[in-house]
């Protein structure tokens, strides 16, 4: 049972931010087949385990082949595990039994904390949770309604980030119209219109902004052909600057944007090279920091359950100040001296707590 402010939007998003990264890779370079496993495969990265070192698990949904997004939390969890002198042992499920055979593998092995990724996990964590008192457990991107002490949840403050992305197109639109498409109208997503919106009327109050959603139920995350006529309905009012947060359904608006040459914005990953010349940056979700920083927290006795990751905590961030060579990211953003000045002004406002933004998906 999921937070219930969070049941149905961190369902559908989680599905659809898993899309999302599975298609982060150049099309024409899918995902190799992934063997998941219920037996652990040991990282190379973590030291391996001897006498009394504690133990660490990292398990993920489904295979993690090219999936950026399990990538990232794999790669969060060897660098806490060396961290902290751990071994780490990585198990990737394919469905609902190796998800369960997995996370009770963990704990049989006499695992001192076990990192989940996405909310497939939301139903076995509380139960083997609380069977498992010793166990610490880490739940990345959702968290159970009233989770047992054992459980931490790491989560992320988007909004942060897409008002960054929306000051960006405020400044570089010539049309001073501007808009943003998601998957659905539910309350999670409106951390990315929203935020948009509103950072776009921050440097630009004479910016028109227009929302459109792809769907009404999960198919939105993965459906490129919807986005894509939305897409080409928002360009076709003039709007030169589009916000995609549509997951898997990027690729749609990025084709649009070549067709009809506006500029575009990605999600998660650095997307740009899937549209160059057309994607000025990302909103990326940075779950390697979020990962290596709850761990440090729960090793050192955080009473905390729900740990938020926004810009001051380097969970969330846009290209210019989040990737180590921004200058090869293949984003336009970075053609932009002036307007990455701007922006990083207001990133420093935020991080600072000199401009405080209200969390849209709570506002009434």
């Amino acid at each position: 049972m999921l937070l219930k402010r969070r049941d149905l939007f961190m369902m559908t998003f989680a599905a659809g931010a898993l899309a999302l990264s599975a298609c982060a890779a150049p099309p024409q370079a899918p995902a190799p087949a992934a063997q998941a496993t219920t037996a652990p495969v040991e990282a190379t990265a973590a030291p391996a385990a001897t006498g009394g070192e504690k133990k660490f698990y990292y398990i993920t949904p489904n295979p993690i082949g090219v999936n950026d997004f399990l990538i990232l939390g794999r790669k969060g969890s060897e660098e806490a595990a060396q961290k902290h002198n751990a071994s780490l042992k990585v198990l990737e499920s394919e469905d609902p039994n190796t998800i369960n055979e997995n996370v009770r593998a963990a704990v049989n092995d006499g695992a001192n904390l076990v990192v989940v990724i996405g909310f497939e996990f939301g139903d076995i964590i509380p139960k083997v949770a609380a069977e498992s008192p010793d166990v610490q457990f880490l739940t990345i991107d959702f968290c159970p309604d009233q989770p047992p002490a054992n459980v931490h949840c790491a989560v992320f403050r988007e909004y942060e980030a897409s008002y960054l992305i929306g000051a960006m197109a405020g400044l570089l639109t010539k049309s001073n119209k501007v808009g943003a498409i998601s998957a659905m109208d539910i309350p999670f997503l409106h951390r990315y219109t929203d935020g948009f919106a509103e950072g776009a009327k921050a440097v630009n109050p004479n910016v028109d902004v227009a929302i459109r959603w792809i769907g009404t139920d999960p198919t939105a995350f993965s459906d490129p052909a919807k986005a894509k006529e939305q897409a080409l309905a928002l360009a076709a009012e003039g709007r030169d600057q589009i916000f995609a947060a549509g997951a898997a359904s990027n690729l749609g608006i990025f084709e649009a944007a070549k067709e009809q040459n506006f500029q575009t914005y990605g999600v998660d990953v650095n997307q740009c090279p899937l549209a160059e010349g057309f994607v000025v940056d990302n909103l990326l979700k940075r779950v390697d920091n979020a990962t290596v920083q709850a761990v440090d927290a729960i090793l050192a006795g955080e009473k905390n359950n729900v740990l938020a990751y926004g810009l001051k905590e380097g969970g969330i961030g846009v290209v210019p100040f989040s990737l180590d060579k921004p200058e090869d990211s293949k984003c336009m953003i970075m053609q932009n001296p002036d307007v990455i000045t701007k922006v990083k002004e207001l990133q420093d406002k935020i991080i600072s707590g000199e401009l405080t933004l209200e969390d849209p998906m709570f506002k009434k």
